[in-house]
């Protein structure tokens, strides 16, 4: 059993809930560790002895004594090891360098092109990580790009997380059947990556990775939830228990070939008539757009119209938030979370959340919505590669 497959109540006090409470500021000792995990001081000596000899925790010094000898302070190295991430768009990549307790040291926004195949687009990638974990910490290239750096970590590649657009079988790294991604069906990422870098690669799908990043860092003290990618496509992921949910082979959370209604129904890439992805995606708005007359070359340009209060583009953003929002009524009914959060591109468009939100109200019942959170993932442009570097983080930790 890996530690994603464990139940929370058995993670409570597990090497990765300990690195968790020295990384949050939660515990700088021992004796915090046991107080909080409830943990014998002698079971949590022996697990912080292994974090520490993986280079996962360090000791700072003494802290203060509440009688006796001074308690040695605990914290999660900031100078040494870094784990590299990107999260892969349809025309953008995130790429960044983190520390072991996921905080961004370095982040960088690249153009890229997904028709040009798995083997250009990912090779450049990982030639980015790779500088940025070789090279100090750029202030200035980094402001370039929107991401606030936090200090200078210049040290070993602990691994590298991979978000993928596209359906991923998480347990070998291959993509399966992807829309709007040709020449990329059957491609096994992980190997690919494995043999240019000799550091573990854990591959997961994009929407994965944003709700894993949004969870940790805004709402981990919530045990379900579900997350919202709405960009040019739209997809999910799922947080049950307080772990990410894949499912059998991966796909829990896809929800963007279910069926809306629609008339006229649309044809989706999947070949399918009708699909949320083809009704309510950026994509989709796009190719609406177009079909009025409206001249409108991509998602940049329709948010400008909606921005504007033209009146195709907001009436459009209002029937993708119903779409959106019929299918996330039968999830929430379903699976009965806390909190729905909506990141993404599309999560700034406000006619589309609101309705969004309207119809989530109107069609589930009472019980579901009652204290149900419905909002924006507010974690920013680094949740997906937060998210990356989480998955490396749990499997370094689960490995050792």
């Amino acid at each position: 059993m890996t530690i994603d497959d464990a139940p929370r109540e058995a993670l409570r006090g597990g090497p990765r809930e300990l690195l968790r409470w020295v990384a949050t500021g939660a515990a700088v000792s021992r004796a915090d560790l046991s107080r909080l995990s409830g943990l014998s001081p002698s079971t949590v000596s022996q697990r912080v002895e292994a974090l520490i000899n993986q280079g996962l925790l360090e000791e700072t010094g003494a802290g203060r004594s509440r009688g006796g000898r001074r308690p040695r302070q605990l914290a999660v190295p900031t100078g040494g090891a870094v784990v590299g991430a990107i999260d892969l768009g349809a025309h953008h990549a995130r790429v960044g360098t983190l520390d072991l307790s996921g905080r961004v040291v370095q982040g960088r926004t690249l153009p890229v092109r997904i028709e040009d195949g798995p083997e250009a687009v990912l090779g450049a990638l990982l030639a980015e990580v790779a500088a940025l974990a070789a090279a100090p910490d750029d202030p200035a290239a980094s402001s370039a790009t929107g991401s606030p750096t936090s200090g200078a970590a210049v040290g070993a590649l602990r691994g590298i997380g991979i978000g993928i657009p596209g359906p991923v079988q998480h347990a070998t790294g291959r993509i399966v059947s992807p829309s709007r991604m040709p020449g990329w069906n059957g491609f096994d990422v992980a190997a690919f990556c494995a043999g240019r870098v000799d550091v573990p690669i854990i591959v997961d799908n994009d929407a994965n990775l944003m709700a894993l990043g949004a969870h940790r860092t805004a709402y981990s003290e919530l045990d379900h939830a579900v997350y919202i990618k709405a960009g040019t496509g739209i997809g999910s992921g799922v947080i049950s228990s307080g772990r990410l949910h894949r499912g059998a082979q991966g796909s829990a959370g896809d929800i963007s070939h279910c069926r809306v209604v629609a008339d006229p129904a649309p044809l989706c890439s999947c070949g399918n008539a009708g699909c949320l992805e083809a009704v309510a995606s950026g994509a989709a708005l796009v190719t609406a757009l177009r079909d009025q007359g409206v001249p409108v070359s991509d998602l940049t340009g329709v948010i400008r119209l909606i921005d504007d209060g033209d009146r195709h583009a907001t009436a459009l953003a209002r029937q993708a938030g119903r779409a959106i929002g019929e299918i996330l009524a039968v999830v929430v009914n379903f699976f009965n979370p806390q909190v729905v959060a909506i990141g993404g591109r599309l999560a700034d468009c406000e006619p589309l959340l609101a309705s969004m939100r309207a119809t989530l109200y109107e069609r589930c019942l009472p019980l579901a919505t009652q204290t149900l959170l419905i909002e924006r993932v507010a974690t920013g442009q680094d949740v997906g590669i937060t998210g990356a570097a989480h998955l490396v983080i749990d499997h370094v930790v689960a490995a050792n």
